[in-house]
């Protein structure tokens, strides 16, 4: 019978993991010397008193007295699970159960990997299953550090669950080498796991140095060494060095992935490009080179090494910091250059007001006639102009005189 508030009986639930031991305790709050006895889920007599009349052995009786009866049960069994009953031979008796509940770990945790080895940018599947526990598991994904999200499915079979998470994962060349962990919770077990490592293969990753001039200028008569380096999964096998938009010049030695120009001449100006390839694709790396004068001091704006990124995650600012360098040297010369053409602008202005003002001056230049000059041009002699020059008819008119 369910226990009341004047019940003189007590005692707890009890989980246990399978194959474990689960202790039942019966006790006596007011002992009274009354007859205490223990009956399993079919309501058979495990113990009474300090008597076994049940024959399974997995049974020990661990303490008895007037006020407790304490049983251990070994090897506990899904079968074992169930309600035991403490009876108190009272008057009127009294009764309580307790419940015994068995937990069973996954028996197996495995990965499965839909390709073993993935090349940079698939999307693989990996799945996960937890076979045979109770209750269900709960599966969670990590990629090294990170957790991952997966989707799970449950499948019940009896009292049993299998669990099966799938986890659908992005692969990069950084994830190659890198461990997938796929982990349990679940109350039977602590940190239960299994792991795959990935294999991701890739292109090849190229990078060119200068190993002469060590971070010099570039000079004529000068000698210039590269050396091109490549990383892949596989290894890269086939590597060559190539001039861009040009034809490599005769005197450029290539020995393997090394550039050698024993004596360089401006002719040697141009993009120089690093070639690499593997099974999985092909990547380069360019320099480029300027050649300068015996007396240059300064440092190149032009020359350096550039690279196309094989993805965005590759645009670094180490790939970018040649370029601003020479950025800056372009903008060093464009403001000289800014400089120059105003200073000429503004002469050429000045030339030209100087001009139309002669022009001007010459044109407003004032001349002057006497009078007797005057309708000179039209004349044909000395005498004709002074007779047609203005007023010049009626002053002689009136300086006629007559003689009689």
């Amino acid at each position: 019978m369910v226990p009341g508030d004047g019940q003189n009986l007590v005692t707890e639930d009890v989980t246990v993991v399978e194959g474990d031991v689960a202790t039942i305790s019966c006790r006596v709050k007011n002992s009274d010397d009354s007859v205490i006895q223990l009956l399993n889920p079919n309501r058979q007599t495990i113990y009474f008193r300090d008597f076994r009349p049940l024959k399974d052995s997995r049974f020990q009786l661990v303490n008895f007295s007037n006020s407790e009866l304490r049983v251990s049960l070994t090897n506990v069994s899904i079968s074992d699970e169930g309600r035991y009953f403490c009876q108190l031979y009272t008057d009127p008796p009294q009764e309580i159960y307790t419940t015994i509940t068995v937990l069973v770990p996954p028996r197996n945790l495995v990965i499965d990997i839909q390709k073993e080895i993935a090349v940079e940018g698939e999307e693989i599947e990996l799945n996960c299953t937890a076979m045979a526990s109770r209750p269900a598991t709960t599966i969670r994904w990590f990629k090294g550090n990170k957790e991952l999200t997966g989707k799970s499915e449950v499948e019940q079979w009896s009292d049993m669950y299998t669990v099966t998470s799938q986890l659908l994962l992005k692969v990069g060349r950084e994830d190659d080498g890198v461990p997938v962990i796929c982990l349990v919770d679940h109350p039977a077990v602590k940190d239960l796991q299994t792991q795959r490592y990935l294999e991701v293969m890739y292109k090849p990753q190229v990078r060119v140095s200068q190993n002469y001039p060590v971070q010099g200028l570039t000079r004529e008569g000068e000698p210039l060494e590269l050396t091109c380096a490549a990383f892949g999964k596989p290894q890269p096998t086939d590597m060559r060095w190539l001039r861009v938009d040009d034809e490599m010049p005769q005197h450029v030695v290539v020995s393997g992935s090394n550039l050698l120009i024993s004596n360089l001449n401006k002719t040697d100006n141009g993009t120089y490009r690093c070639e690499a390839s593997n099974a999985v694709g092909k990547s380069h790396a360019d320099y480029m080179l300027f050649v300068y004068d015996t007396t240059a001091t300064t440092e190149p704006a032009v020359h350096g090494f550039t690279q196309l990124p094989n993805s965005a995650e590759e645009l670094d600012y180490g790939d970018l910091s040649d370029s601003r360098a020479g950025e800056e040297g372009s903008i060093r010369s464009v403001d000289h250059a800014v400089v120059g053409g105003v200073v000429a602008v503004v002469v050429f202005a000045m030339l030209c007001l100087l001009i139309i003002l002669g022009r001007y001056f010459a044109r407003h230049k004032g001349t002057y006639f006497t009078h007797e000059a005057k309708g000179a041009d039209d004349a044909a002699d000395a005498d004709t102009a002074i007779i047609n020059a203005e007023g010049g008819q009626n002053n002689s008119e009136e300086k006629k005189e007559y003689f009689i």
